[in-house]
């Protein structure tokens, strides 16, 4: 289907996050253009201002940018794991897209999180409770959306793991035995076990061995292709961004200084922080 503006999926505009006391200067006193996102007026943090995006169905969107430029905190804000401080988001699935789901009820957030959305965290302890077993943190996720048979839970989750090459026999395993990557793969079956419209992943590949990051990669760009769920990927890592990407938001000291095509971007980068970033993936 092409994108049209009318064909969006998710529409987020002004999104705006700052820690500490705020004053009509925090944001115009921070930024790219003044290298630093800590008001000199206040010491308030600008995580992230002013961020406007928009995400098409089944279309995969990065956001590249390096420690500390607000990426994380725009699909945090997104998943609702961060309060805003202002901006508004639109979710076509929720509520036709007419409601601003950032000023829903924390009820209806969870519902929105439970029934149409998942996340990938860096670290798999921020997805995974690793009391539970791999089948047990599926079943978790299930359980909140509503579904409560018991064979088809356990049904669906092997199916999941086997899907994300974790080895069903393991399914009553702990998480907490498991290799870095096979610890991404269950947070990953986990994060889809309710066939969401939209997916965040925060920098999932991390801290994991280059042979392990390929495979990674390369089982979330075959699982976006066969359930066409639109993503948000955020990454420190071009080469990340460049395989899994349709388009491409460059952040810097909490602002958009870039967007497009990925290919575009990492072609022929506009801004100079874009080129740095480049130029470091040659």
């Amino acid at each position: 289907m092409a994108n049209t503006d009318d064909n969006w999926l998710l529409k987020v505009e002004g999104l705006t996050k700052i820690y500490g006391e705020p004053n009509e200067n925090s944001i115009r006193l921070t930024g790219p253009w003044f290298g630093s996102n800590i008001c000199p007026q206040t010491d308030s943090i600008v995580a992230c201002a002013d961020i406007d995006l928009t995400l098409f169905p089944g279309e995969v969107l990065g956001i590249v940018g390096e420690s500390g430029s607000g990426k994380s905190t725009v699909v945090r804000l997104l998943y609702f794991d961060l309060e805003k401080t202002g901006g508004v988001a639109y979710f076509r699935n929720y509520a036709g897209g007419s409601s601003n789901i950032l000023s829903e009820s924390n009820q209806q957030k969870r519902y929105i999180r439970n029934h149409l959305m998942g996340m990938v965290y860096q670290n798999p302890k921020d997805g995974l409770n690793f009391r539970f077993s791999s089948g047990g943190n599926i079943a978790e996720k299930l359980l909140m959306a509503g579904h409560f048979h018991v064979g088809r839970i356990r049904e669906r989750a092997a199916g999941l793991l086997d899907q994300t090459e974790v080895p069903v026999p393991r399914m009553d395993d702990s998480p907490a035995g498991f290799s870095g990557g096979m610890q991404q793969r269950v947070q990953i079956a986990k994060a889809i076990a309710n066939n969401p419209p939209l997916l965040f992943l925060d920098e999932v590949t991390t801290g994991l061995d280059v042979s392990v990051q390929a495979k990674v990669l390369d089982m979330i760009r075959t699982l976006q292709r066969e359930l066409g769920i639109a993503m948000i990927v955020v990454s420190h890592d071009l080469s990340v961004i460049r395989m899994l990407t349709d388009r491409t938001l460059v952040m810097k000291n909490g602002r958009i200084v870039e967007q497009g095509l990925t290919d575009q971007i990492l072609q022929d980068p506009q801004h100079p922080y874009s080129q740095l970033l480049v130029s470091s993936l040659l």
